[in-house]
Formats: C-alpha cells, sequence, structure tokens
C-alpha cells in the first residue's frame, strides 16, 4: 500500500463521495440483511399454523383463519420487496459515490501525469519510449482506478456486511454459525490463487495482443513497401503465428477461468450442506426453528460472494500497486530545465555561444566540443556539417530543450538560463528536421504556431513558404485534412507547411533544422528567395547539409564532429579551400544537374 498512499490526496479532495458511499452501503446492507429476518418470521408463521389450520378442516372458522394466515404472508412479501427496492435505490447511490468517484480520481489523475509529461525535458522522451508513456497513462491509470472504485466499493461492502452480520449470527446461534463460515476461508484463498492464474494468464494475453496489434498496425502503414517486395504471403504467414500464439494463450485462461464458478458453486453448496445438518439436529432438540435454518441458508449466500470477491479484491489491489508503482516512477521525474529568474522580457535576437560542450545525458554521446560563435540581431547564420556533426544540437540548446554540460549559451547578453522558458519560446520559430503535422486541417497545422488565431496572418504565412498554391489545388484548401502524421502531403509539402508554422508566430528567431532536405531545387531556390524577406529583420539560423542553403547567409560556420572547423562568409569559405569548399564541389554538379 506504499505505493498507493499516493492516491490519498485524491481521497481528500473527494471525502464527501468517500463518506456518502460508506453511508449508503451500511445502510444498503441493512436493507439486504432484514429480508432473511422476515423470512425466518414467514416461516415460522407457516410451520406454527399449518397444523392449526389442518385441524379446522371442514369448519367455517378454517376459511378466516386462511384469510388472515394468506394476509400475514402477503404483508412479509410485500416487505420484503420494499427491502428489495430500497436496498436497490442505495446501491444506486452507492455507485454514485464511490464509482463516481474512481471515475473523476481517473480524470485527475491522467491529466496530472500529462501535464508532467509536458513538463519534462526532452532527455526524458529519448530514454522512454512512446508505447511505455502511453501504457502508463492509460492501461495503467485504468488498473489504479479498479482499485478505487470496484475494489473500495466491494471490500467495504464486506467490511460493513461482516461487522454487521457476523456478530448478529452468533446472537441467534454460536454452533449454526461456525458451521456456516468454515467453507468461506477456504473459498477466499481458492479465489485467491485462482485469481492470480488467471491474471498472469490475462498479462500474457495484453502482451500477445499487444504484439499482434503492432505487427498489424506495422504492415498497414508499411504496405507499399510490403506490395513492392511481394512480401504479401510471408506476412501473412507471420501474422497467423502472432494470432496462433494468441489463440493459445487465450484458451489456457478460458480452462482455468472454466474453475472459476464450479469452485464457487461447490463450496457454496458444501456450506449450505453444513448449515442444514447443524440446523437440523438443533430443530429436533427443539434449540432452533424451521426459519432460523432458512434464514442462515440466505446469510450464507450473502457473505458468499462478497468473501470470493476478497480474492478478486486481492488481485486488483497488486495489480494497482504495480501501475500505481509504474506511474509514480514518472511523477517522481523531476525536469532540470528550470529558469533561475524567470525573465520574460522581448528579446531583440542576439545569440552567442561560450565555449559551448555537450554531452547527450541518456547516451553518452560528446555532440558539441567547446564551440563558440556570436550572431548579432537581425543576422543569419548557416550551419553547415555532414550527419552527426552537431548541427541540431545547437537548435536544441537555442531553444533550451537541454541544458549545456560547459560553457554559456547567451541571448541579448543574458544567459539563457535566466530566461522564463515559456516567453523565451514563444518568441522563437523552429522548424525540426523530422517534421511532424497533426492529423487535423492544412489551416490549424499552420495557426498553431500562432500566438493569436489571425487568418491573414495563416495565409501570408502559406504564401512565404510557398506553399499557398499547392494548398489552393487542394479540393478543400486550407480545410483539407493531412491525415496521421501528414501522411496526405508529399514530403516537400509537409515541410513548406511546417515552414509556415514557424514563420506564423513572427518569431524573432528562426531556426530552419534541414527544413529543405525534401523539396527539389527549384522548388528549394524559391523558397529561399521568400525566406530572404521572411529573415529580414530577424536573427535567422539555417542548418542544413546542403551548401545552396547556406549562401543567403550573413555568415557561415562549418562543424565536423562536434567540433567548428571553419567561418566565414560563402566567398571566405570558398577561397579557404577547405571542409566547405569540399562539400560545394561535390553538391555543385549534383544540383547543376538536376536543374
Amino acid at each position: 500500500m506504499k505505493e498507493l498512499s499516493y492516491l490519498n490526496k485524491y481521497f481528500f479532495k473527494y471525502k464527501y463521495h468517500l463518506i456518502s458511499g460508506i453511508l449508503f452501503i451500511t445502510l444498503s446492507v441493512i436493507f439486504q440483511i432484514a429480508p432473511a429476518l422476515i423470512v425466518r418470521y414467514a416461516i415460522n408463521l407457516v410451520t406454527e399454523n399449518i397444523n392449526i389450520y389442518r385441524s379446522l378442516d371442514g369448519l367455517r372458522l378454517q376459511d378466516s383463519y386462511y384469510s388472515v394466515f394468506a394476509g400475514s404472508i402477503i404483508i412479509y412479501a410485500v416487505l420484503i420487496l420494499a427491502l428489495a427496492l430500497l436496498r436497490g435505490i442505495f446501491l444506486f447511490f452507492v455507485r454514485q459515490t464511490i464509482i463516481a468517484m474512481s471515475r473523476l480520481i481517473e480524470y485527475d489523475l491522467k491529466n496530472e501525469i500529462y501535464s508532467h509529461y509536458q513538463s519534462l525535458p526532452l532527455s526524458f522522451y529519448r530514454r522512454n519510449n512512446t508505447g511505455d508513456l502511453m501504457n502508463r497513462i492509460s492501461e495503467d491509470v485504468s488498473k489504479v482506478r479498479m482499485y478505487i472504485g470496484p475494489s473500495i466499493m466491494y471490500g467495504l461492502n464486506l467490511f460493513v456486511l461482516f461487522a454487521i452480520l457476523i456478530p448478529y449470527m452468533f446472537t441467534i446461534n454460536v454452533t449454526l454459525t461456525l458451521f456456516a463460515l468454515i467453507p468461506l476461508p477456504i473459498l477466499s484463498i481458492s479465489i485467491y490463487y485462482v485469481n492470480n492464474i488467471i491474471n498472469k494468464r490475462s498479462e500474457e494475453i495484453q502482451i500477445s495482443q499487444s504484439g499482434l496489434s503492432t505487427y498489424a498496425q506495422e504492415a498497414f502503414s508499411g504496405i507499399r513497401v510490403l506490395k513492392s517486395f511481394t512480401k504479401e504471403k510471408d506476412s501473412v504467414e507471420q501474422f497467423t503465428n502472432k494470432s496462433d500464439e494468441y489463440k493459445i494463450k487465450s484458451l489456457k485462461l478460458t480452462k482455468i477461468q472454466s474453475l472459476f464458478f464450479p469452485l464457487i458453486l461447490g463450496l457454496i453448496g458444501v456450506s449450505t450442506i453444513l448449515t442444514v445438518y447443524a440446523g437440523s439436529t438443533q430443530v429436533i432438540n427443539g434449540t432452533l426453528t424451521f426459519g432460523n435454518i432458512a434464514e442462515f441458508i440466505i446469510y450464507v449466500n450473502l457473505l458468499t460472494w462478497p468473501v470470493a470477491s476478497l480474492g478478486w479484491i486481492s488481485s486488483l489491489i497488486q495489480r494497482a500497486a504495480a501501475s500505481q508503482k509504474r506511474i509514480n516512477e514518472f511523477l517522481k521525474t523531476k525536469n532540470n530545465i528550470i529558469s533561475t529568474e524567470n525573465l520574460k522580457k522581448e528579446i531583440k535576437g542576439e545569440v552567442e555561444f561560450k565555449d559551448v560542450t555537450f554531452v547527450y545525458p541518456d547516451s553518452g554521446i560528446i555532440a558539441l566540443k567547446k564551440i563558440s560563435f556570436k550572431i548579432e540581431p537581425g543576422q543569419s547564420l548557416a550551419i553547415i556539417g555532414t550527419t552527426g556533426s552537431g548541427k541540431s544540437t545547437i537548435a536544441n540548446l537555442i531553444s533550451r530543450l537541454y541544458d549545456t554540460s560547459e560553457g554559456n549559451v547567451l541571448i541579448d547578453n543574458t544567459d539563457i538560463e535566466k530566461y522564463h522558458l515559456v516567453s523565451l519560446r514563444s518568441q522563437l520559430g523552429y522548424v525540426p528536421q523530422d517534421v511532424f503535422l497533426f492529423s487535423d486541417t492544412i489551416y490549424n497545422n499552420i495557426a498553431f504556431g500562432t500566438i493569436k488565431m489571425d487568418e491573414d496572418r495563416v495565409i501570408e504565412a502559406a504564401k512565404e513558404a510557398d506553399v499557398y498554391q499547392n494548398i489552393m489545388d487542394f479540393p478543400e484548401g486550407f480545410n483539407t485534412r493531412v491525415g496521421e502524421r501528414g501522411i496526405t502531403l508529399s514530403g516537400g509539402q509537409k515541410q513548406r507547411v511546417s515552414i509556415a508554422r514557424a514563420i506564423s508566430r513572427n518569431p524573432k528567431i528562426l531556426m530552419l533544422d534541414d527544413s529543405l532536405s525534401a523539396v527539389d531545387t527549384k522548388t528549394e531556390n524559391t523558397i529561399l528567395n521568400s525566406m530572404k524577406r521572411i529573415m529580414k529583420g530577424r536573427t535567422s539560423i539555417i542548418i542544413s547539409h546542403r551548401v545552396s542553403s547556406a549562401k543567403l547567409a550573413d555568415k557561415i560556420i562549418v562543424l565536423d564532429d562536434g567540433q567548428l572547423v571553419e567561418k566565414g562568409t560563402h566567398e571566405e569559405l570558398i577561397k579557404l579551400n577547405g571542409m566547405y569548399k569540399e562539400l560545394y564541389d561535390k553538391q555543385t554538379p549534383n544540383e547543376e544537374e538536376l536543374s
């Protein structure tokens, strides 16, 4: 229960739901027990008066006696129905308090986890895969909810029922009570072990089903590759093998589940037989009535299902504790990207790196080594280098997705760590290398970048990114839905929509991380010409492995294996006859051939 104690704050928040639930459970238990008492009176009424009724056979008094006798039975029947109705009403209120509380806590917990996810740094997402993050906010929270709702509801019901019923049964007859209760602990332990086996096999089935779903998703996502390589038959065979594995595990679970109800019914039968046996001997001795036996049989049935649920409740608590432990691991993860002074101000756009070294915390890879450069407000810088040279890391440090391992990043001569994160990032425009579009309309994807949604600004941004005409050629224009991750658009269109999204917010610092890699040379030139207007008056950083993208920049730096090896203008670097010149010579002929 140590891990589950984290939920105590939510129980306190919804204390009135919990207190009301306990009250309604107590009332429902009272109205659940009371009918058995009326059954005892009814049966005793019959057994005590049947001989008198028979002795009046042939007399007029018999009809009158029958009318009184039958009227009493009808009154008892109506009372039982009224009590059952009242119990049903209070059970409704139990679910409207306890189960409603579990849903409210589930809602709060999911929001807390999601909000915490949003606050964590990029390094957290590099260490943990998306599937695990999703499982903790969905599957694990669902298991915790089963503890908060059904487990607490049935547990409280069991506790209140035992607290009221067992002492009352002992006041009637100690021997009969002990005989009635003998099989119940055996039942609870048996259900506990059967439930554990069921849970273990259920988890194996979930893993198998997850694998099956993942395989199917990959097959559908990569259907073009499958068809291109004519691997449909192999794909079907592999899917069939995974389906067989799932089927075998499901059948094993079914065999165990088939023991569940026979076990419960068998032990109920044993308890009933013992009750009848012990009760009959006492009826013969005159210490009990037939009504008492009937009453105790009802009590045995009332106790059986709550006791049987004890094993299930224990299993739910175990699974919830394991899930809450997984959730707590993430909730206890702290964000190390925090502001030292929460400085909020409009930036001009000066960027300076002072002897910056950066080592990725999760992999230990040294991405940057003693990098220093400075960009004046309104200037543009191109960062050129081969794959893995540390280009994108510079963009991540300016966005403060990571903090430097050594050295300082300054914006307007102020250490970046002093800025309020939201204030800083709201003044940056970033086009990532791996373009991501939401499954929404093109309009909403571009407007996503704006501080305040402005239709004119969205259209202007689309024109500046040279994607406006492409959008208007679609039947639904800006209302065209781009599909999952923008799958309905070409690579070049996705990149240009991403550029439009970045510039729609009029950022003070604009960063383009290899954002023209998926467009042809002609389109690149068109966008670059547009970019001249876009870049005017704002600090711009163009990260690319293509030399053609660097020509626009006022300054160029060349990275190699995390080190700054060259810097200067395009003409100066050509004259140096170094790495930049080598890249230029390799790429220029290819681009001329393509044009």
